[in-house]
Order: C-alpha cells, then structure tokens, then sequence
C-alpha cells in the first residue's frame, strides 16, 4: 500500500474503508501496476518532471545564493558607511576646532589693533583737550588785551 499520491482507487476500494486508513488517520490506496506503455510513457515524464524539479531547485538556489550576496553586499556598504561617516564626523570636527583656533588668533589680533587704535585715540582726544585749553587761554588773554585796549583812557 502506498499513501495518497497515486491513481485513483480501484472499484469496490474506498477511500472511506477502515483498512485503507493508516494508524495516524492518513489515507492510503492500492496502486498496482500498469501497462507497459503507461509505466514507459511515466517514465519518461517522471524524469522529465525530475529535470525540472531539479532545474527548479538549481533556480531556486541560485536566486537564494545572489540574494545572500546583495544581502551581504548591503551589509558590507552599510559597513563602509558607518565608516566613512565616522570618519567624516571626525575629520569635519578636527576642521571645526582649527577654524575656531583661527578665529580666536583672529580676534588676539584684531583685539590688539582695536587697543592700539584706542590708545591712539585717547592720546589723539588728550592733545585735542590740551589745544582745547590752550584756545582758551589764547581766548581769555585776547579778550583781557581787547578790553585793556577797550578801556583804556585816549590820550
């Protein structure tokens, strides 16, 4: 006896029948034997069906195999490009610091040349002050000669 994948049944064997049953509840039939033009034409497409099956099953490896290795391809470029972004983040970080660096030299020199130009401006703002007093005093001795010059008696 043979399970459930050959022809049909025999007349007066049912599938329904308790012997045609196996222990576990599967059915089983009787499958006897053909003529020899069946048995050659099956044959014939057994190893047929079995070429394609087996051309199949080479598909199916196959197409399993490249999808592995873009799989593992896409693992490897995920790889490279945690990589170079790390790699990317650090470079762009030490370019960070150095424009910083350059920038606080920057303000160290700009910083002094404001200080010198302020000096200059204080010493410039002194003088203008002493000028200042000085046209002022010039003012008060022309304006004293002008009203000494004013008053006096004619003689």
């Amino acid at each position: 006896m043979a399970r459930k994948e050959g022809p049909e049944p025999e007349a007066g064997l049912s599938p329904e029948s308790p012997e045609d049953k196996e222990p576990d509840g599967t059915e089983v039939q009787l499958v006897l034997p053909r003529s020899g033009v069946e048995t050659a034409l099956d044959g014939q497409a057994s190893r047929y069906f079995a070429s394609l099956d087996a051309s199949i099953g080479a598909l199916q490896q196959r197409a399993q195999q490249l999808i592995n290795r873009v799989n593992d391809s896409r693992k490897d470029d995920h790889t490279v490009m945690s990589g170079f972004r790390e790699s990317l983040l650090l470079k762009v970080s030490g370019l960070a610091e150095q424009l910083e660096e350059r920038l606080f030299q920057r303000y160290d020199v700009h910083n002094a040349l404001i200080q010198e130009r302020l000096q200059q401006l204080a010493a410039v703002v002194e003088r203008v002050e002493q000028a200042q007093a000085e046209l002022q005093q010039v003012c008060r001795t022309v304006e004293a000669a002008y009203r000494d010059l004013c008053l006096q008696p004619e003689a």
